[in-house]
């Protein structure tokens, strides 16, 4: 913050001034002030120090940056050539810029000031206790590890600044006086100085002190002297002490640069004269993996058994250390064959998707020729083991110098403030609840062990020797520390197996509090990131604020530490911690809690039904809003709450705890979670999540998770680096984003990634359109844009690379969305088309989408097949067993990428859509809670247009390269996640990994869970007349689950795919704004619970901006209709749908094209999508005006409609707190108005 003696922002700091307050928050609080002139300051999101001063006028936000000069001295930001007015206080500046014609696009009127609700000036961490002291940092010996967090709060005087100031308002004047006494020395300046250094000499004592044990050792004379000083220390003082300090530091500075050259001569003296002694500590090899046996049965056709006569059973045995595999069948007599192959000879494993159990082996068996036998395992865990160890078995002796997948053990612990027992071996072997691994392959040690604890009162170095000491017993191996960080009793241990010990680098640690008014460290977090190689991982352990009712203060602890946590490249400043890193691991007491009576989670508990509680958890719920943990990924949690047993047992729950305050109740709950987000099109999959059941010292039990990571190496091009005529090129033909801002600035994209030199940046957007104030539509051109070059141009290279973007204002330089795309599938001849999300500081922000391709020379087109792709999931599998649903996480990145040829893609894999803030919709033209509010709003004319006609071919791809998700990149699918077949229908809920047995999550390919681009324009206009058709059913607005609506692809819609697109208002102006909007396709049914991106029930909120926002958070239900007062009935809504020709239109991805489905779904409706308004669609004005008016409370109309309550339907969702900020503060009538809401519910 800008400031030298004087605070910037002056005595106090004024309610305008609101702090680290979002550019988006900002513009929300401006939209609703409302009035031209409305203003407020906060802290700039691009500069350290500056301020950011955001003006309304003409309902734009304008943006001044505010800098601080070399002076401190404050001044907005002018045009070159315009002297700046420079001021010392931001209120000196404010108070110029309230007068008239000052240069800002209008005089400052209004100022918007803080307003805080009373859970955000809640600053406590959920706990009624006194939280504990901080450990004390000696208590327990030095560690060998450096493990003090880097100071996070603001730093302490040590009080020369004081004693200087004193020193100048009061003796300076006597040293002076002195001086032209013809006094030769300043005995005042010299006492001030020996008092400001008295600590200093407390410190280099320690110092000299600790070295003269050293010295003796390596260095007598040295260690004479060094005694001498430290007696004499003691004896001096006054005027000599200050020269002695000096002779003390001279001393330090010579025996530190020094003793370790000394040290070394001693040793190496040493080593001569005595025989070496093999060292304790050598690492050891990991002992032998034993040859493991898999009962298994062929699996043939009866047909074919009838005609062999032979048995099915056959015995697979797998010898890691030999690399091979023996195939024994069991013939009649007791007698066997056996067929043996080598590593080599095993050219592919191929799950099923529909028999967990099953498993297809491709053998080679002469030049050029490959056999397929299929097996069936006694359980998908074993079939999960036996491709373990197959895998491990392949990399044992793989050719490759460098891995291609490494497996990483994530553990969490709240440990309750005791010590843990001996045995922990469980934790560490994933053996418990939950996902567990097969006996066959628990104990083959993990390359990285990761812990993060919380309340862990043991001493760091203790701590992590045991760590160590227990995976040595476990594993024969001596694991290696990278880094301990702690933050109070919140610790993070990263160890690594001895062989991977140099393939580690970069390694950062931060922390953050987040405790009593942000400054106590009890909360918090502490992170730990490194490089592997080429790829790059983060690791957060956090202990977030407890309490069943602190929701939104746990939020905003994740938010705090998201933007805080100081981990990774330095370069990508711009971007927070959940797009630095290739794979991000986020675990700890979370603290989030079920909110459900205490009785129904016992019941649920007891007869082992967890989906249930699993609807109610508050980390569920707050995820589905968008509000944490944007598109990161959790595993299928098969395990009973871990928290809050009684200690001592694993039996019960203990649900009430006395506190200072009176009785406080802790429902059971899944506090301690694992979470992970990953790039784009890398591999990663989650083989175990559980919690143990026999460590039992605290009232939480250990969470265990393992994954298998897919990483690149520190690739070096055998053609070395690449001539002119060799290098390829990442080149633009355009991007359009659409960006949550009321602002009219100009933009421009700044380009990150490990394959540039340095980061580039675009030309200013060169088209801007928006029909909606809140929000803003800019795209380049390719002239705008740059071609970017890497620095090496081969395939395998590129292949693994990935760019980040980020879009930023030119009036601020401030970043109004991030996002990440893969160059794996950019690459070809073609150009590719590209849409995905931007987020910023943890919240959706808009998105992108564009045409780019990444060229690369033909003499650089040599790859190789990585270990991870070896294994595939069977793309001639279709689905999973009737009347089974099953639960499969969902990918935390998208990118949708499709050649401009592709129309069709046959193979393609179909996830939920989890675009959730329906202004992107909106202005895409995407079906969505607001944009499609009902299905039936589609005008007849236009839709008669599109499906005369005739649809495109089926399955055309781009030359050269197979589309998207052809049956090699399905291939290429590799742990164990089905590929949906084109014939399967329904939700992507309802396949996945059967049971939950098999591997949960493979190559993040980019699934298509994307807002698709708009139809052609003027495809699907509305005018004000035809927005809503006539006819009984469209007396209802339908509200579809947004994620279960299929979405064409881009190519199917438009050549031009970022034309810009025409908005229709409804009649009324109600807020939703529907463009182009292709028809709904919408499931019937109501969806089953899923984790992340869908919607969840929450209040309501005022304005335009805030209701397309709170619209993006409201649970909507499929399998019902509106019935008289916009009030839903159950089971009707089906046969509406069919009525309009959608309710078969959830088809699995890709659907066909715009004008295909258009034709085959609707042609016998048209007539019921024709007309003029509906009756019953009154304008906002009649509607809430006329039920007011009914009432006669009509007064309160204008508070309704200013605070976004336009519409009846809106209106039953509406609670007490919401009516009393729309203006209804007496009781009587706030009685009225929800009595008559709820009568109009049960008709």
């Amino acid at each position: 913050m800008a400031g030298g003696g004087v605070s910037p922002l002056g005595a106090a700091p004024p309610l305008w001034y609101h702090r680290d307050l979002s550019r988006a928050a900002a513009e929300e609080l401006l939209a609703r002030a409302g009035r031209d002139g409305s203003f407020l300051v906060r802290d700039s999101e691009s500069v350290n120090g500056a301020y950011a001063l955001c003006v309304l006028f003409q309902k734009h936000v304008h943006t001044y940056r505010i800098l601080p000069d070399e002076e401190n001295f404050l001044a907005v930001q002018t045009s070159q050539g315009v002297q700046p007015k420079r001021f010392k206080t931001l209120p000196e500046l404010i108070q110029l810029y309230l007068q008239p014609s000052q240069g800002l696009v209008t005089t400052l009127l209004l100022p918007v000031e803080r307003e805080e609700s009373a859970e955000e000036r809640d600053y406590s961490d959920g706990e009624d206790d006194k939280p504990p002291l901080p450990p004390r940092s000696g208590s327990c010996g030095s560690s060998l590890l450096s493990t003090e967090a880097p100071s996070e709060s603001a730093p302490v005087g040590n009080g020369l600044s004081t004693i200087s100031h004193e020193y100048l308002k009061g003796s300076y004047a006597l040293d002076l006086e002195a001086v032209k006494q013809g006094a030769s020395s300043l005995p005042h300046l010299n006492k001030t100085l020996v008092s400001s250094c008295k600590r200093l000499h407390g410190e280099v004592d320690k110092v000299l002190s600790g070295l003269e044990i050293l010295s003796k050792v390596f260095d007598q004379q040295s260690a004479s002297m060094l005694s001498r000083m430290i007696q004499q220390s003691v004896s001096q003082g006054g005027d000599q002490e200050l020269e002695h300090l000096v002779t003390k530091l001279s001393i330090l500075k010579d025996l530190l640069s020094s003793i370790e050259r000394k040290a070394l001569k001693a040793l190496q003296d040493m080593s001569v004269a005595v025989p070496s002694i093999p060292s304790q500590l050598s690492p050891r090899h990991s002992k032998a993996i034993p040859v493991q046996a898999f009962e298994v049965k062929l699996d043939v056709y009866l047909a074919d058994l009838t005609k062999i006569g032979k048995s099915q059973k056959h015995t697979l045995s797998v010898d890691v250390e030999g690399g091979k595999l023996v195939v024994m069948k069991k013939m009649k007599d007791s007698q066997e064959d056996w067929a043996t192959f080598t590593h080599d000879k095993i050219r592919q494993l191929i799950k099923s998707q529909r028999m967990p159990s099953k498993l297809g082996i491709v053998f080679e068996k002469e030049k050029d020729r490959s056999q397929r036998k299929d097996f069936i395992f006694a359980s998908a865990k074993k079939r999960e083991a036996f491709c373990q160890l197959l895998q491990l078995m392949k990399n044992k002796h793989s050719n490759q110098d460098e891995p291609d997948m490494i497996s990483v053990f994530i553990g969490t612990w709240n440990m309750g403030s005791v010590p843990s027992p001996k045995a922990i071996g469980s934790w560490l072997l994933s053996r418990g609840l939950g996902k567990t691994l097969d006996e066959m392959t628990v104990t083959i040690p993990h390359d990285i062990y990761v812990f993060g604890t919380q309340e862990n009162s043991v001493c760091d170095k203790e701590w992590v020797e045991n760590l160590r000491a227990a995976l040595r017993d476990y594993t024969e191996l001596d694991y290696k520390p990278v880094a301990v960080q702690t933050l109070w009793n919140i610790k993070i241990v990263v160890l690594v197996k001895p062989e991977h010990e140099n393939r580690i680098s970069h390694v950062g640690m931060s922390s953050v509090k987040t405790g009593i008014a942000n400054t106590l460290g009890n909360k918090g977090a502490v992170g730990v990131s490194f490089m592997f190689n080429g790829t790059s991982f983060g690791f957060v352990n956090c202990h977030l604020t407890s309490g069943n009712e602190k929701i939104h203060r746990r939020n905003q602890n994740y938010l705090d530490i998201l933007r805080q946590l100081s981990l990774g490249d330095k370069q990508l400043s711009s971007f927070d911690i959940s797009l630095r890193f290739t794979h991000l691991f986020w675990f700890g007491d979370l603290n989030y809690r079920l909110d459900m009576d205490i009785q129904e989670i016992l019941n649920y508990i007891n007869r082992k039904e967890f989906e249930p509680l699993l609807k109610v958890d508050q980390l569920n719920l707050e995820r589905e809003k968008n509000k944490v943990f944007l598109r990161f990924a959790e595993e299928e949690m098969t395990y009973p709450p871990t928290y809050r047993y009684e200690r001592g047992s694993r039996d019960t729950y203990v649900w009430q705890k006395q506190k200072a305050t009176g009785m406080r109740t802790n429902v059971p709950s899944w506090c301690d979670r694992i979470l992970w987000k990953s790039y784009p099109e890398t591999h990663i999959v989650c083989n175990s999540y559980g919690c143990t059941d026999d460590v039992v010292t605290s009232d939480h039990s250990p969470v265990f998770a393992t994954f298998e990571v897919g990483v690149t190496s520190q690739f070096v091009s055998k053609k070395g680096l690449p001539k002119t005529s060799e290098q390829a090129y990442i080149e633009f033909e355009s991007i359009e984003a659409i960006v949550k801002t009321a602002s009219r600035t100009k933009f421009f994209i700044e380009f990150y990634s490990t394959c540039l030199e340095e980061f580039k940046k675009s030309y200013e957007n060169d088209s801007q359109s928006s029909d909606n104030i809140n929000f803003l539509r800019v795209g380049w051109s390719s002239k705008q844009l740059t071609t970017l070059k890497p620095i090496l141009s081969d395939i395998e290279y590129l292949q693994d690379q990935h760019l980040l973007l980020t879009v930023k204002s030119l009036d601020g330089y401030e970043s109004y969305g991030e996002c990440v795309l893969a160059l794996k599938s950019m690459i070809g001849s073609t150009a590719q088309q590209f849409h995905t999300y931007l987020s910023h500081r943890g919240e959706e922000t808009g998105n992108i989408r564009g045409s780019m391709r990444v060229r690369v020379p033909s003499e650089r087109m040599g790859t190789r097949e990585r270990l991870y792709e070896w294994i595939s999931v069977d793309k001639d599998e279709t689905g999973v067993p009737k009347g089974k649903t099953i639960h499969t996480h969902r990918h935390p990145f998208y990118t949708d990428v499709k050649s401009k040829q592709d129309t069709n893609d046959p193979d393609a894999t179909t996830s939920k859509n989890s675009f959730n803030n329906p202004a992107y919709y909106i202005l895409e033209g995407v079906p969505n809670q607001s944009a499609a509010l009902a299905a039936d709003l589609l005008p007849g004319s236009a839709l008669s247009s599109v499906a005369g006609k005739p649809a495109p071919p089926v399955g055309g791809v781009g030359k050269g390269k197979p589309p998207s998700g052809s049956s090699i990149q399905a291939r290429r699918q590799t742990g164990g996640r089905p590929v949906r077949p084109i014939s399967e229908e329904g939700s992507s809920e309802d396949d996945g990994n059967p049971g939950g047995h098999g591997s949960s999550s493979t190559l993040n390919r980019p699934p298509p869970d994307f807002p698709p681009p708009p139809l052609p324009k003027g495809a699907l206009e509305m005018s004000e007349a035809s927005f809503f058709p006539p006819g009984k059913e469209s007396r209802s607005r339908l509200h579809p689950d947004l994620a279960d609506i299929k979405i064409p692809p881009l190519s199917a819609v438009t050549s031009k795919p970022l034309s810009s697109p025409s908005f229709a208002q409804p009649q009324g102006g109600g807020g939703a704004f529907c463009l182009e909007a292709p028809p709904p396709m919408l499931n019937p049914g109501p969806s089953p619970f899923r984790r992340g991106g869908a919607s969840g029930v929450d209040d309501q909120s005022c304005s335009v901006l805030h209701l397309a926002k709170k619209l993006s958070e409201t649970e909507y239900t499929g399998a019902q209709e509106y019935g008289p007062g916009g009030v839903l009935s159950k089971g009707a809504a089906t046969s509406h749908l069919r009525g309009l020709g959608l309710a078969d239109a959830c088809r699995t991805y890709p659907p066909r094209s715009i004008k295909e489905s258009i034709a085959e779904d609707l042609p016998a409706e048209q007539g019921a999508w024709q007309g003029g308004s509906s009756s019953s669609s009154l304008s906002v004005e009649t509607s809430v005006g006329d039920w007011l008016q009914r009432l006669g409370l009509e007064r309160y109309e204008a508070g309704l409609l200013r605070n976004g309550w336009d519409d009846l339907e809106f209106l039953s969702d509406i609670t007490e707190e919401d009516l009393e900020e729309a203006g209804v503060s007496d009781p009587a009538h706030k009685k009225i108005l929800l009595a008559c809401l709820r009568q109009q519910q049960q008709k």
